[in-house]
């Protein structure tokens, strides 16, 4: 490959394409022409994001030669997030070919690109409605077999503008609102169809080497994409992985491996313990802990404890916490620490074979990528001996000396610092040493140790894999593989240690813990269940691009599980009286409700009925519009479990006017008095208080500076908290504990916070029952 496909291929890879597709781009010369041409012009505008790295490379191979000469015309659209979707772009591609002899009518343009169109939730809520209706005879008998696709087809015509995952998740909340979870007969494949004679003898006829080519793989969990999209070198062959660098001792080295390991495959997960984990890392212990377990290997879970300054117990243990949550046990737990004293044997031996030097730069000397170069890069072996040895007892200050090591890195940096001078007390080994290695000499040494088969790390650490492989083979050890992985980041959060420490500093959120941000003790303590994350790093892949997501692509993770798990129950989050004024009983009534309507045979539990019921003020209104279906004073409505409906009697007020108690009488429901609909409510309840979320942050990345201009603090909403006292059934507060999930029925799932003590039930709103932008 020339020197030039080489940086053609990082110009692409910086958009977000993957190795593979560059290569694919570069032997089409028109493409990769067109490719670079846009990428020169959007940068330009900003940083190129993936999401319009996407963009660019669609305009780039979808553009024909007639209106080449609007290329640069429609990347300041798409620079600029006006042409925001594909579907835009081709609309924008057939516009100007229909119009090529005339002159851009930019009116014109932008109606036909649908430019600065939104369409709300509520018209696609309204539109798929509609199509559901029209067919619902057909769904009803063929459930959840039914191919909703020709169906979504008909709302993208009649919303031609509208977000397609939008418009898919609308489908599943209304289909699940419809039929109810899904059931063992919908779980099961769908009969199949019986085909004439001859189509069976026409199917035997073809040649079925081709059929496995083009088929899909649908990834639903991490195992299933571990064992079917990654394709690692087997252990002991690391030899035949591109960029692994092969010495004489390599065979013989790779020989006693194999001894150690008897050929199983061993994987780690190296965190800091300087912050909780995250999002992201939920990533990284997927595919660690799942590419192991999905091959009959194990997995370590290694602390990088390299940096007393800020390391702390609580962190050690929350990442633990974590790693089990998610469902993971790690074979062995181990420490960076448990090998200082041969990290440091190691160094001398680089210092002896003139392959390290002690270096009296500063940090501030050494910094960016092209510092001077060290004056002391040639002394002699035996005063870095000594020096490094000083450095040892204590007899230089912090900062005075580092050890750095004769190599270049990828991007052109030299010579990486190995050891560097901190006088902080070690979480674990205590003031037995003041001198520290670095990332770059510890990691690559430690899998050696361990006999990691593959490390498996984030693509920020490919520019370390040149002295990966250098460290290993100077030192003349196994040497383990490192294959890199996109990072995955989410919008409208933070996940910087730094940033969340100055959050909690701030008073913004409480802890690393706080249910708005993304820590995985949030989520947990949110309500998200640890199989869904792992649902969603599944569905995010393994690639070398890194993924920026929008919330909502967890969240309906979330709740495919939640539907599944989370016990339904009712409860008033503004509640209004309603005083039953013909209730038939002496005294209070018990019901018994099922846990899930739909699948009573997963359990029950109690609820009281009396004259006095609380219903949400939200379903009762003096003046409603003409399609509201709930308690007017000209229309009942029905009462979810009770069998009955409510009539308005008379309206009482208190002294300011507001609404304090509806007089009702309730009678049987028969064919004269069919309700329009049934509203939940509840009787006796318990007092709890509920905690409602909003994003933290009010805009997608609060860390860029162009959209922040001021930093990411002036981006916080102020009103993303809000605590409130909701009337909850009292089965409730007899059986929950903290982290219990629930769904309060036509509001949204809840789970149960630690904060809640005897006599003090509290919840957080997990998520709404369906996609609300903004909400959590």
């Amino acid at each position: 490959m020339t020197m030039e496909s080489e940086n053609d291929i990082k110009l692409f890879q910086s958009i977000g394409l993957s190795e593979q597709k560059c290569k694919e781009t570069l032997k089409n010369k028109q493409i990769s022409n067109n490719l670079k041409l846009v990428i020169a012009e959007a940068n330009k505008y900003e940083v190129i994001t993936p999401e319009v790295g996407i963009l660019l490379y669609h305009l780039a191979s979808k553009i024909k030669t007639q209106i080449v000469d609007k290329l640069f015309f429609l990347t300041g659209y798409i620079a600029e997030r006006k042409l925001d979707t594909t579907q835009r772009i081709d609309a924008a591609l057939n516009y100007l070919l229909d119009n090529i002899k005339k002159d851009i009518n930019i009116s014109n343009f932008e109606e036909a690109c649908g430019v600065g169109v939104v369409v709300s939730p509520e018209e696609i809520e309204h539109e798929v409605e509609k199509v559901i209706s029209a067919h619902k005879a057909e769904i009803m008998e063929k459930r959840y077999h039914f191919n909703i696709g020709t169906l979504m087809q008909q709302v993208r015509n009649a919303l031609k503008w509208a977000d397609g995952k939008a418009i898919k998740n609308e489908f599943d909340v209304q289909m699940l609102d419809l039929l109810g979870p899904k059931g063992d007969s919908d779980l099961a494949p769908p009969p199949k169809a019986i085909k004439p004679a001859k189509a069976k003898k026409m199917e035997k006829e073809k040649d079925h080497s081709s059929l496995t080519t083009n088929e899909k793989v649908s990834v639903h969990t991490i195992t299933e994409l571990m064992k079917t999209k990654l394709h690692f070198h087997k252990p002991g062959e690391n030899y035949k992985t591109e960029g692994y660098i092969v010495t004489p001792n390599t065979h013989r080295l790779l020989q006693e491996h194999l001894k150690v390991t008897g050929g199983k495959i061993i994987t780690r997960f190296p965190p800091e313990p300087n912050g909780i984990l995250h999002i992201g890392h939920a990533k990284a212990i997927n595919i660690n802990f799942g590419y192991a377990a999905a091959h009959d290997g194990i997995c370590y879970l290694r602390y990088d404890d390299t940096n007393p300054e800020k390391e702390e117990e609580k962190f050690f243990i929350g990442i633990r916490e974590m790693v089990e949550w998610l469902g993971y046990k790690p074979a062995k737990i181990t420490h960076s620490s448990d090998y200082f004293q041969q990290l440091y044997e190691w160094a001398i031996v680089l210092i002896k074979k003139g392959l390290a030097y002690v270096c009296h730069q500063s940090s501030k000397e050494i910094k960016g990528f092209n510092p001077p170069p060290s004056p002391w890069r040639e002394r002699p072996v035996s005063e870095s001996l000594q020096l490094f040895n000083d450095m040892k007892d204590g007899l230089l200050e912090e900062g005075e000396a580092t050890l750095r090591m004769k190599v270049t890195l990828e991007e052109g940096k030299q010579d990486p610092v190995a050891y560097r001078i901190k006088y902080n007390s070690h979480h674990r080994t205590g003031d037995q040493w003041c001198i520290y290695p670095t990332y770059d000499f510890t990691h690559c040494l430690c899998d050696s140790i361990e006999n990691i088969t593959h490390s498996l790390c984030t693509k920020e650490f490919q520019s370390r894999r040149s002295s990966y492989y250098w460290l290993c083979n100077a030192l003349d050890i196994y040497c383990p593989v490192q294959w890199e992985y996109g990072r995955l980041n989410v919008n409208y959060t933070v996940v910087s240690k730094r940033k969340i420490g100055k959050l909690i500093e701030e008073g913004i959120v409480s802890d690393w813990d706080d249910p708005r941000l993304f820590t995985l003790t949030a989520l947990r303590r949110r309500g998200f269940p640890p199989e869904a994350i792992n649902n969603f790093c599944a569905q995010m892949g393994v690639t070398g691009a890194q993924t920026v997501v929008d919330p909502s692509v967890l969240e309906a993770c979330v709740r495919d599980v939640l539907n599944v798990i989370a016990s339904r129950h009712m409860a008033v989050l503004e509640p209004l009286k309603i005083t039953i004024s013909n209730f038939p009983h002496e005294n209070s009534v018990r019901l018994t409700v099922p846990n899930f309507p739909n699948e009573p045979d997963k359990g029950q539990h109690d609820i009281t009925f009396d004259e006095v019921i609380y219903i949400e003020r939200s379903d009762f209104k003096e003046k409603a519009e003409k399609d509201f279906r709930r308690l007017t004073p000209n229309q009942s409505v029905g009462l979810k479990y009770v069998g009955i409906v409510l009539k308005v009697e008379k309206v009482e007020r208190n002294s300011c006017g507001d609404i304090t108690n509806l007089i009702v009488t309730h009678e049987s429901i028969s064919d004269s008095n069919k309700p329009k609909a049934f509203i939940h409510w509840v009787s006796n309840p318990v007092l709890a208080s509920v905690r409602l979320y909003e994003r933290l942050f009010k805009h997608k990345n609060p860390e860029d500076p162009n959209e922040v201009p001021n930093g990411f603090l002036s981006d916080v909403n102020p009103v993303s908290k809000k605590e409130i006292v909701g009337y909850v059934d009292a089965s409730l507060a007899k059986s929950a504990k903290p982290f219990d999930k629930f769904q309060f029925e036509r509001i949204g799932f809840f789970s149960v916070d630690p904060d809640t003590r005897p006599g003090k039930l509290v919840f957080n709103k997990t998520l709404t029952l369906k996609e609300d932008p903004g909400k959590m």
